[in-house]
């Protein structure tokens, strides 16, 4: 067997969006060529994009991509190409890989499991394969191989475990491509962005590269392809359990080209090692899940309430992260294009510059919101060099509050009317802040997290309000601690004022001195609730019996936090259900529409609740 080259590419790609979807197809197959690739991989359904949800129940659909498919084949001439598609046969939806050789299509592989949990709905679009199974399907009047096989290209025999395939663990394809002699396997994925997935991955591929006895060539999505997913790009290679290649991570460009030599059935390359920082992590896939939205969503900036806390902080400081990352990986020139702001700016426009033109912030205070907060926000956004505005909104939640007593007849206080009176400022943000998004044609950011979501604390149509919500799936306690680390690995000492607050609502009259923790529960007590109770799926005893070992806390005081935890999440579903769209950046998240589905209306966990007080103290 001579010398072979195989690369894999990763691609940013987007539902419906058929020509720039073929171009970058075309250039990373073009980009493959140049360096000599004879095989190429590209990832599970990369010329649709996987996040195009219903749209793969559609007739046409399918069609659609066999079309561009075709399209694509005189692109691929004296190359080997693998290429993710659906495929519709008599009424099936199939997730498949093409294979293309020399322009012609050689093969059809279907995926034979399918990815059900979590973000994952694939069982309603797509009917797995049966293994062993091949059939003929006409492809414009050729009558082209379907089903489970494998091939071979220059005396290297290869086949494919498409994404979920991989982790079906004795069930799945690898070990009957293993019996079948293969030399190399592909796995061309479509693997949403978690923080710490990635090391699950590399351990994935490593240990398949050793118990499949093969090259393990592993080939992801790149981008924000839709919405809410985030895709890291990561393309890896591992023999005999070693890693030989990885990728830079959560790239800008259209699309990422990795190559390898193989001698005889044997890839070339040195182990090497790969770091894995969870700060790191959160902040790259934020700041490109913040790029692509912005210019797939043919925005023209964004807006965001900045009110010196922790939450709208984070938030600015991944716009900050979203431009100082582009511009480095893409240069001025191109990051401009890529938004459509080229003719607004200078090609050698300084980050200040740039932010300034897409980034604006408000600070609207009421007479209970402090000169601190006030202070933070102004120097943080004057540091980033984003544009700062700044009101108060007393005049209209007065006149809210007037309207309403004298239809009651009588007065409101803190004492009776507590809720309202906090909630109504909230509210009373949100016009003029949308006034300002929409007169800017820019998104606006939400600044909601996952630890009020659990709880409902937040305000409905006030700060949930946004286009966005870039960190409704991150739990505030890792916030609190990604802002400290922001400041001193990232340099952001705009950060400084902020992360000597204690977090606050500013609601109640600042004499009260309102906490948020003081309101609902440490911080780090609703994360290891919601751990058990969301992601663990543990009912409210199991997590009292758990946490009374692990946690510094009195029983009695446990069973309160348990008993708030519990009542408030289930009077609070119907707030998770109308949270703008977020990023899936953690193991889990609580939003109904990717992660985790809870009744609107329920018993709320009384008969549970009253179990767990029955348990010894």
């Amino acid at each position: 067997m001579s010398e072979i080259i195989i690369g894999g590419a990763t691609v940013n790609q987007t539902p419906l969006d058929w020509e720039n979807n073929l171009a970058h197809l075309r250039s990373s197959i073009e980009a493959a060529r140049q360096k000599g690739v004879d095989i190429l991989c590209l990832p599970e359904l990369s010329i649709t994009g996987y996040g195009s949800e219903d749209l793969f129940l559609s007739v046409w659909y399918p069609q659609k991509a066999l079309q561009m498919l075709k399209n694509l084949l005189p692109f691929a001439k004296g190359i080997t190409v693998a290429v993710g598609l659906p495929i519709r046969i008599q009424g099936k939806v199939y997730n498949c890989m093409a294979l293309v050789e020399d322009g012609q299509v050689k093969g059809f592989v279907p995926k034979q499991f399918l990815a059900i949990d979590g973000v994952h709905y694939e069982c309603r679009w797509f009917t797995p394969w049966k293994a062993g199974e091949l059939i003929q399907f006409d492809f414009f009047g050729q009558n082209i191989p379907f089903g489970d096989q494998v091939f071979e290209s220059n005396g290297l025999r290869f086949g494919f475990e498409i994404c979920e395939d991989a982790w079906r663990g004795a069930e799945r394809p690898g070990y009957r491509l293993r019996d079948r002699k293969v030399d190399l396997i592909f796995n061309p994925s479509a693997s949403h962005f978690a923080m710490g997935k990635s090391r699950r991955r590399e351990e994935l591929v490593k240990s398949s590269s050793k118990i499949l006895a093969a090259s393990y060539f592993y080939v992801n999505l790149l981008g924000n392809e839709s919405g809410r997913m985030i895709f890291d790009g990561e393309v890896m290679l591992a023999f005999r359990g070693k890693l030989l290649l990885k990728n830079t991570l959560l790239s800008y460009s259209d699309f990422q080209l990795l190559t390898f030599k193989m001698e005889g059935n044997q890839p070339l390359g040195e182990p090497l090692s790969s770091k894995h920082i969870k700060n790191e992590e959160f902040v790259k896939a934020s700041s490109l899940a913040l790029f692509d939205y912005l210019r797939k969503s043919k925005s023209r900036g964004f807006v965001l309430s900045l009110s010196g806390g922790a939450d709208s902080s984070s938030i600015a400081i991944l716009v900050a992260e979203m431009i100082r990352r582009g511009v480095s990986e893409l240069g001025v020139p191109s990051f401009l294009k890529k938004l459509r702001i080229e003719n607004t700016l200078s090609p050698t426009a300084s980050l200040k510059e740039i932010t300034e033109a897409i980034f604006a912030t408000a600070y609207q205070g009421t007479e209970n919101s402090s000169q601190e907060t006030f202070d933070s926000a102004r120097m943080l956004a004057e540091s980033l060099g984003a544009k700062f505005y700044h009101w108060t909104i007393d005049d209209e939640v007065k006149g809210y509050t007037r309207k309403i007593e004298n239809a009651l007849g009588r007065k409101l206080t803190w004492e009776k009317d507590d809720i309202a009176l906090q909630n109504i400022q909230a509210r009373a943000r949100s016009p003029i802040i949308w006034m300002l998004a929409n007169i800017n044609n820019a998104l606006l950011l939400s600044t909601s997290n996952r630890s009020e979501g659990d709880v409902g604390y937040a305000t409905m149509d006030g700060d949930t309000s946004g286009s966005i919500s870039p960190i409704a799936a991150v739990d505030k306690h890792f916030i609190l601690q990604w802002l400290r680390w922001a400041q001193k690995e990232l340099g952001y000492q705009g950060l400084e004022g902020v992360n000597s607050l204690q977090p606050t609502a500013e609601l109640r009259p600042l004499e009260q001195h309102q906490t948020d923790e003081e309101d609902l529960m440490p911080y780090p007590v609703i994360v290891a609730i919601e751990r058990l109770a969301i992601l663990d799926r543990r009912s409210p005893a199991d997590i009292y019996l758990l946490l009374k070992e692990e946690l510094n806390i009195p029983a009695a005081q446990l069973k309160v936090y348990i008993h708030k935890f519990f009542r408030l999440w289930s009077r609070n579903q119907w707030k998770r259900e109308r949270l703008s769209p977020s990023f899936h950046l953690d193991e889990f998240n609580v939003d109904p529409k990717t992660w985790y589905r809870f009744p609107i209306l329920s018993g709320g966990y009384e008969v549970e609740l009253r179990e767990m007080e029955k348990l010894e103290e």
